[in-house]
C-alpha cells in the first residue's frame, strides 16, 4: 500500500494495512504475530523481513511505549496519522539531511525519534547514532524512564527473542552484534560529536541546551543528519537560530492530536466558530474568544498553568511568549495597531567634510526614516525642540547602530536611523550632522563599549549640546562633566522601566513598527537582568540583518533625554569672530532670514 503523508510525499509501507488500529484488535494481532514467530523459524524470518521493509508495520506490531500516567503503563505503540507522517519524514532524513521538529509538549516526538533510530539500528547494517541531551543523566541512567536510552531498552525488553539481534549493552552504548550498528549517548558539551562520524545525531530538547551554538559547530561535520527536537524556549537559543535557516521543518501542534482536539473551536472577528461540529458542548460552556485555536482540553491546561509563559512554551509553540517578557505584550500589540504608521520620508543626511549645512536627501530605502515633513526649504521647523539618542554598535554587521530623534514638545519620535555596518567614529560624524539638521538638537548616547569611541569623536568635533552624566540616585541629580549615559545593571533596568511606563501611559509616542517589535524580545534573565533575548547568545550566526534590540535602547534613551533637557546643563562656548564655527553660524543666520522673508 502507499501511505500519503501530509507533505504530499508517498511512503512505501507494504504491510501496514494489515495492522488493526483498534486497541483490543491490535493487542490480539500482536499476540498472533508473536505466536506465529515462536511456532516456526520460517515464520519468524518472514516477520523479521516484513519489519525490515515496513517500519510502520514494525512499530504498530512489535513496539511498546511507557506512560506512568496511564493504567497499564506499558502501552502498545498504535500510531496516529500525524505520527505516521512524522515517522516517514524522520526516516527519509536519516543519513541525508538535517531535520527540525518544533512541538507542543506530550506529542510523543521523543519516542518517535527513538523508535526511528532504533528501527535503523535494528534492521540496517553498520548504522551509527548518537543521542545527545543537556545532561548525561537524561541520556542514560539505570532504571530512569526519562532517559533516551532507557526507551530503547524498554522497546527491546518487550519484543520476542526471535525478533531481537544479539546485543552488547554498556553505559552510553548499545551495540548490535549481528549487523555492527551502534547507538551511543553523550551530554551537550561544546565538543560533543567532534571528530567522529555518525549516521545521525539526535539532539533532544535542544532549546534547553546552554551551549547550543557550540554544539551546532561541533556536530556540523560529524553527520549529514542532525535531528533537532524541542519545545520553544524563547528566541535567544540555538534552536531558534537553526529554525530560521533553510532546514527542513516539522511542526507538531497539540491540535493535531485526536484526543486533544476534541471540541476544537476558534473565533472569527469575535464570533465563535465550532470546528469540531460533532462535539457536544454544554449550553453554558465558557468559550474563550481570544483568537487562538482552543478546545476543552486546551482550556483545562490553561487553567492549570501558573503563568501564560507555560502555555506559550509547552503548547502554543510560541517562541516570543515562551520567555518572561519585560514589556507588556498587550500594550505593545495595541500600540502597533494604534500608533504605528509608515514613515513619510526615507533617505540620508547629506553633509560636507566639515559637517556644515547638512541637508536631507530623499532616497527610497534610505537608512533614515522621517515621521515629519521638512519645511519647504528642506529644513526642520524652528518650533520643534529636537532630542537625539544614540545606541552604538561595532559596525561589523552583527547588530545595528541606531539614532532616534524626538520632539520634546510632543514627546513623539519623529525620525529613526539604523545601520549595521557604520563604524562608531563614522556614526559620530553622521550623528553630529543629524543633530545640526534637527535644529542643533540635544544629544544623548550610551557611553559603554563602542559608545566610548562615538563619544570621544563627538567631543573632538566640538558638539556640546549633549547629555552629561548625572547621579540619578541622588535627590539633587547633580550633573558631572562626564559626557554620555553609562549602562549598568541598575541604570539599564531603570532606563527600560521608565520607557515601559511611558509607552503604557502614552507619555511617549513611537511611530516605528520595528522599534516596537523589538520591545517584544526583551526578557528577564535568570540572574534578574533585562536583556534582548538574542544578545544572550555566545555566537550569533545569523549575520548582518539580525539586530539585538538596539532601536529599543535608543528609544529609551530618547525618552530619558526628553525628561533631562530641561534640567541638565548645556555648555555655552565662546566662538571667536572669524573662526570656522562663527562662519557656519553666520551662514545659518542669513539662510533663516532669507527663508523667513
Amino acid at each position: 500500500m502507499v501511505l500519503s503523508s501530509g507533505s504530499g510525499q508517498p511512503a512505501r509501507t507494504p504491510y501496514y494495512h494489515l495492522v488493526p488500529k483498534d486497541f483490543m484488535a491490535n493487542l490480539q494481532f500482536r499476540q498472533e504475530m508473536i505466536t506465529l514467530g515462536c511456532e516456526d523459524i520460517e515464520n519468524a524470518r518472514e516477520l523479521w523481513i516484513m519489519c525490515a521493509r515496513d517500519p510502520l508495520f514494525y512499530i504498530n506490531t512489535f513496539v511498546w511505549t511507557y506512560d506512568p500516567r496511564k493504567e497499564p503503563s506499558a502501552l502498545p505503540m498504535i500510531t496516529y496519522d500525524y505520527q505516521d507522517e512524522g515517522i516517514i519524514e524522520v526516516l527519509s532524513a536519516i543519513g541525508k539531511y538535517d531535520l527540525l521538529s518544533e512541538k507542543s509538549r506530550d506529542m510523543g516526538l521523543s519516542w518517535i525519534y527513538i523508535i526511528c533510530t532504533e528501527w535503523c539500528w535494528h534492521f540496517k547494517d553498520l548504522q551509527s547514532f548518537l543521542y545527545v541531551s543537556r545532561v548525561q543523566d537524561l541520556v542514560d541512567k539505570t532504571e530512569d524512564p526519562d532517559c533516551l536510552m532507557w526507551k530503547v531498552d524498554f522497546i527491546h525488553k518487550n519484543q520476542p527473542r526471535w525478533l531481537l539481534p544479539a546485543i552488547n549493552r554498556n553505559k552510553l552504548h548499545i551495540y548490535n552484534i549481528d549487523n555492527g550498528s551502534t547507538i551511543d549517548g553523550a551530554s551537550t558539551t561544546g565538543e560533543v560529536g567532534r571528530g567522529g562520524r555518525r549516521t545521525a545525531i539526535l539532539l533532544d530538547e535542544f532549546a534547553s541546551v546552554p551551549e547550543g551554538h557550540a554544539v551546532l559547530s561541533a556536530t556540523r561535520d560529524t553527520t549529514r543528519c542532525r535531528l533537532f527536537n524541542s519545545t520553544p524556549k524563547g528566541i535567544g537559543t540555538a534552536f531558534y537560530d537553526i529554525k530560521q535557516t533553510g532546514i527542513k521543518k516539522l511542526r507538531f501542534h497539540w491540535s493535531s492530536h485526536p484526543e486533544k482536539k476534541r471540541g476544537l473551536y476558534c473565533c472569527d472577528n469575535g464570533k465563535l466558530v465550532i470546528l469540531d461540529e460533532g462535539y457536544g458542548f454544554k449550553s453554558d460552556y465558557p468559550f474563550i474568544l481570544d483568537g487562538k485555536i482552543r478546545s476543552p482540553w486546551y482550556d483545562g491546561e490553561c487553567l492549570r498553568a501558573a503563568h501564560p509563559m507555560e502555555i506559550a512554551q509547552e503548547l502554543d509553540i510560541d517562541y516570543l511568549g515562551s520567555d518572561f517578557q519585560f514589556f507588556d505584550i498587550t500594550v505593545i500589540d495595541r500600540l502597533c495597531a494604534e500608533t504605528v504608521r509608515p514613515a513619510y520620508h526615507s533617505g540620508e543626511i547629506q553633509f560636507a567634510e566639515d559637517l556644515a549645512l547638512p541637508e536631507f536627501l530623499e532616497i527610497a530605502g534610505g537608512r533614515l526614516s522621517l515621521w515629519i515633513h521638512p519645511c519647504i526649504d528642506g529644513h526642520i521647523s524652528d518650533d520643534i525642540v529636537c532630542i537625539l539618542a544614540v545606541d552604538t554598535a561595532t559596525g561589523t554587521g552583527s547588530s545595528n547602530s541606531c539614532i532616534s530623534v524626538g520632539n520634546k514638545r510632543t514627546c513623539e519620535k519623529i525620525a529613526e536611523f539604523a545601520s549595521a555596518t557604520i563604524k562608531p567614529h563614522e556614526l559620530a560624524r553622521y550623528a553630529v550632522a543629524m543633530a545640526r539638521f534637527f535644529n542643533s538638537g540635544f544629544m544623548i548616547w550610551e557611553a559603554n563599549g563602542p559608545g566610548r569611541i562615538f563619544g570621544d569623536t563627538v567631543i573632538e568635533l566640538g558638539y556640546r549640546n549633549i547629555y552629561y552624566r548625572a547621579n540619578d540616585k541622588s535627590i539633587s541629580k547633580k550633573v558631572s562633566d562626564v559626557p554620555g549615559w553609562y549602562s549598568t545593571r541598575d541604570t539599564k533596568l531603570a532606563l527600560l522601566g521608565d520607557y515601559r511606563k511611558a509607552l503604557s501611559t502614552g507619555e511617549f509616542i513611537n511611530r516605528s513598527y520595528p522599534a516596537l517589535r523589538e520591545c517584544r524580545e526583551y526578557i528577564f534573565t535568570q540572574s534578574g537582568t533585562v536583556e534582548h533575548a538574542r544578545s544572550i547568545n555566545t555566537i550569533d550566526p545569523t549575520g548582518a540583518r539580525e539586530n539585538h534590540g538596539d532601536r529599543c535602547i535608543a528609544d529609551a534613551l530618547l525618552y530619558k533625554g526628553m525628561k533631562s533637557i530641561s534640567t541638565l546643563r548645556q555648555e555655552t562656548v565662546d566662538v571667536p569672530a572669524g573662526c570656522l564655527m562663527a562662519r557656519r553660524q553666520e551662514i545659518e543666520r542669513k539662510r533663516k532670514e532669507a527663508n523667513y522673508w
